[in-house]
């Protein structure tokens, strides 16, 4: 399979040549052309006479028309430009010499691949001449191995005779085959009798790989570069062809290197970049394969790794061109992936350790020389991190040994020059990365590693602290970069050191530590990093067995854990300003009230919130309105429950059903968790320029508060405990809340509150109407209205006479909503005074009858009085529509049922109503009664 593979590789090396010299043989011929003159110099001609142009001869003019073509239109194909009529000749004879594309593939499979076949066969022929030898036991060691060389030396003969005989043979192809078949031999046959035989020891091995080496190149320089590539293919395939079971490491890679080696050189000579590239292709390929093989003892890893150092580092050097830089980039960050391999496939072994911190160095050392190396210690320093990474079982030595290595390679020479002129944008990273490393490598493995971290932090700062008085120095990220680290790094130290209780107190610090040095430095970047510690403050506190006691519940305190990031917080809030104020005057307030609630009991925390605000909208200062949001929001948060509590028997009463007073929160509950934070807010509102959605938003909350504050109290201060409290007390408790409602409504529309003023109002409306209007409405529910029913009615007739004044443009509604009411209550108290029980299913009596005719006759003449005052219409309306009614009601029922003198009274009432009626009509409204 094997074999297999190298045919195809050699085969399509051979192709990529060829394809190679076409180019080159073009743009060889394209720069000839363009640095010849196009216009040849002009040569003194003899002069002419002048000859007349003849006349056109006489033509047929209808052979030309359109409408009579008689031929096919010629189909036009461009000229190449000639500068004179030999070289058009010369185009000429060239295009028709051109081969079509059936001779290119007859030319390229039949003239071309088998001479390069024919090569790499005789190659192969004399390494499989060899292995038969070998495994037929024909010829003795040394026999095999002078067979060997002659074999390879008349390949080698046979192309200098080809050279020399190049007018019989006729293609220069021959002899770079059998040139190249005849290199490839000898390298075989040389690594046999060192490998297999042991017929010649390491320094004549030594010297005559050398040899083979140094004939290969002389070789190629003879007779072209295909020499040169098949040398390599055969050189490097040698090992594998040949086929030993256990290779002598030592020696292969000395071989290896010796023949990537000459290959570069000869490629530096030749100008030939890709014969180097190639070149170190193919020794990566066989050091990854004797990595990947394992079990390396001393002297196999050390020569494997010096191996890798070469192909990285040193041969690299020998390379040259354009693309040199580049292929010396590629080789060491390949160098460094495969010594990283080396290492941790070995077990992270000193020796692998040592090996790849030479190759670092190596590194380093090419960045000052080569700038496109200048970032390339920052991969080998990744790599070295990623080791440490995934180091399983290091002792503390060797974990130390580490460390120390990566700051003496890597951090040292990084802060040296991290604040010149020449330094590189790596270098504050890499210092910070070595840094980093300090801290969370030994955190990996080791517990209670914190001295560490710190000196990682010590490391980052004392960078930083050089750079302090640079000029420019907030420019780039530098000075921030190495400051944050050195945060981060003290944070593991204090993670490694302090129980969980003290993480809290570690961040709050470091955030107001950074915090001030933003400050001071002029860097937003460092500030940004201030913030993260901040969150994360909060988020520890959050997790902290003390969280509890701020709502609450029951548990010791952690006053240690919360008072230091209490402190830390109200510092920062004292320097705050502008937007960073928004955020650091809340997070203090949160962390002051957490700190207080590790030491107060449940029963007075609610306070504690409500004081801050208080003290807050005393001190009139407007920069504290975000302090006093928040102080705001957490008394809001102890409402929470006392509103849950209230809406759940509020949702019961609603339906007319009976509510124990039990069930409404506590008296207590409502003073301290509703009344107060409601008040307090309202004295903030008053003291503080809030903005105007604030204003509002915070307003109506604290209204609501207070209103289910007051209703609370109510129910707990008429105490209905009972079905039968309720049936005696539940109208008194109604009609005296919709007072309450009533007079705050008009308070406010005194104080200037007009949406107050209409909203309590409304809700006092509301209320009526819902619960004496519907779902208890004496006339349909046994209940005591007593004179509580008397009193509900002239709350809603007083704020329905008062709407105009708030809602001037609803002053028709309103009328219309008043005499509704004056109708209903008229009626429903009549039913009071006249009969007990006072639902409508117990029944009436006569003279109830006959008074409601009366009351009807003498609303109407209200109504009627009221419309001609006011010049009101619909009051008239309103009043006709009630004697019509009084009219149907005496003549339809009171006659039917009355007799005696109750229907002559009736019908005597009914008689001076009508007159009446007529009376103003014809008195005050002559005109609209005509």
């Amino acid at each position: 399979m094997s074999l297999l593979l190298l045919i195809i590789g050699c085969v399509a090396l051979g192709l990529v040549w060829q394809e190679v010299q076409r180019l080159r043989e073009r743009v060889e011929m394209l720069e000839a052309w363009f640095t010849t003159p196009s216009i040849p110099e002009a040569v003194e001609a003899p002069p002419t006479a002048y000859v007349p142009p003849e006349p056109f001869p006489d033509v047929d003019h209808a052979a030309y028309r359109l409408s009579e073509p008689t031929a096919e239109p010629a189909v036009l194909s461009p000229a190449p430009f000639v500068d004179s009529p030999q070289e058009a000749d010369v185009a000429e004879q060239a295009a028709s010499q051109a081969p079509p594309p059936s001779s290119r593939f007859e030319d390229v499979f039949g003239r071309r691949l088998p001479i390069w076949a024919g090569g790499l066969t005789l190659a192969v022929a004399g390494v499989l001449v060899v292995r038969y030898s070998i495994e037929a036991g024909l010829l003795s060691p040394w026999v095999r191995v002078m067979f060997g060389l002659i074999f390879g030396a008349g390949l080698i003969g046979g192309a200098e005779v080809a050279m020399r005989r190049d007018a019989v043979v006729r293609d220069p192809r021959v002899r770079q085959s059998l040139a190249g078949a005849g290199i490839a031999t000898l390298y075989a046959v040389t690594l046999a009798a060192t490998h297999l035989y042991d017929l010649i020891g390491p320094g004549t091995a030594f010297v005559a790989m050398a040899v083979v080496t140094v004939l290969a190149g002389a070789l190629a320089l003879r007779f072209g570069a295909p020499s040169a590539l098949l040398g390599l293919a055969g050189g490097l395939a040698a090992p594998a062809l040949v086929g030993a079971g256990e290779p002598n490491v030592p020696l292969l890679t000395l071989y290896l290197a010796l023949t990537v080696g000459g290959l570069c050189a000869l490629g530096r000579q030749q100008r030939w970049w890709w014969l180097g590239a190639l070149a170190l292709a193919g020794g990566f390929g066989w050091g990854a394969l004797l990595i990947l093989g394992g079990g390396l003892d001393l002297a196999a890893a050390l020569s494997i790794g010096f191996y890798t150092l070469a192909l990285a580092i040193a041969l690299p050097l020998l390379l040259a061109g354009d693309r040199a830089a580049l292929l010396r980039v590629a080789a060491a960050v390949l160098g460094c992936a495969q010594l990283a391999a080396l290492v941790a496939l070995g077990g992270f072994a000193p020796l692998d350790w040592g090996l790849f911190g030479l190759i670092s160095l190596a590194i380093l050392w090419l960045s000052r020389r080569e700038p496109l190396f200048a970032d390339l210690p920052a991969l080998a320093l990744t790599v070295a991190i990623l080791l440490g990474v995934a180091w399983p079982a290091p002792t503390v030595a060797e974990m130390a040994a580490l460390l120390t290595a990566l700051v003496a390679i890597h951090a040292v020479p990084a802060a040296l020059r991290v604040w010149r002129n020449d330094a590189r944008p790596v270098d504050a990273p890499m210092v910070a990365a070595v840094a980093a490393a300090c801290g969370v490598l030994p955190a990996l493995r080791f517990d209670h590693a914190g001295i560490a971290a710190a000196i990682g932090a010590m490391l980052a700062a004392g960078v930083a602290a050089r750079g302090w008085r640079v000029s420019g120095r907030a420019d780039d990220a530098r000075f921030a970069t190495l400051a944050i680290t050195a945060a981060v790094s003290l944070a593991l130290a204090a993670a490694q050191v302090l129980p969980f209780a003290g993480w809290a107190s570690a961040a709050a610090l470091l955030c107001a530590a950074m915090m001030t040095l933003a400050d001071l430095a002029g860097d937003r970047r460092i500030e940004r990093s201030a913030w993260t510690f901040g969150a994360a403050t909060i988020a520890f506190l959050g997790v902290d067995e003390g969280m509890g006691r701020l709502f609450g519940a029951a548990g010791s305190g952690q006053f240690a854990a919360w008072i230091v990031p209490a402190a830390a917080g109200l510092g920062l809030a004292i320097r705050a300003t502008g937007a960073r104020a928004t955020t650091m005057e809340p997070a203090a307030v949160l962390l002051g009230y957490g700190a207080i609630a590790q030491v107060m009991p449940e029963s007075v925390l609610p306070l504690i919130p409500v004081a801050m605000l208080f003290a807050l909208a005393v001190s009139r200062h407007a920069a504290v309105q975000p302090a006093a949001l928040a102080a705001g929001a957490i008394a809001t948060g102890w409402t929470i429950a006392p509103l849950l509590a209230f809406g759940s028997a509020a949702m019961v009463a609603a339906t007319g059903a009976f509510v124990p007073v039990d069930a409404w929160p506590s008296l207590g509950s409502a003073l301290l968790r509703l009344a107060l934070p409601g008040g307090a807010v309202l004295v903030a509102l008053s003291l503080l320029p809030f903005p105007r959605a604030v204003r509002r938003g915070a307003a109506i909350g604290a209204g609501v508060l207070l209103m289910v504050a007051g209703h609370v109290a109510l129910m707990r201060a008429i105490g209905i405990d009972s079905h039968a409290a309720f049936l005696a007390r539940s109208m008194m408790e109604r009609a005296l809340w919709e007072g309450l409602l009533a007079i705050a409504a008009v308070v406010a529309w005194k104080w200037g509150r007009e949406r107050a003023a209409i909203a309590l109002g409304a809700a006092a409306l509301a209320h009526g109407l819902w619960f004496t209007g519907i779902v208890l409405n004496p006339l349909i529910e046994a209940q005591q209205a007593g004179p509580w029913l008397t009193l509900s009615y002239a709350t809603a007739g007083g704020l329905l006479w008062a709407a105009p004044r708030l809602l001037p443009a609803a002053v028709r509604q309103r009328d219309g909503a008043l005499m509704l009411l004056i109708v209903v209550a008229a009626f429903t108290l009549l039913r009071q005074v006249s009969h007990a029980p006072m639902p409508l299913w117990t029944g009436t009596g006569a003279d109830e009858q006959i008074a409601r005719s009366i009351l009807a006759l003498v609303l109407a003449g209200t109504f009627l009085c009221v419309g001609i005052v006011r010049h009101a219409r619909d009051w008239r309306l309103a009043s006709l529509a009630l004697m019509l009614g009084a009219v149907m009601k005496v003549f339809l029922f009171d006659a039917a049922g009355l007799d005696g003198l109750a229907r002559i009274a009736s019908f005597a009432a009914l008689g001076f109503s009508l007159i009446g009626v007529g009376w103003l009509y014809s008195r005050y409204l002559p005109d609209e009664a005509r």
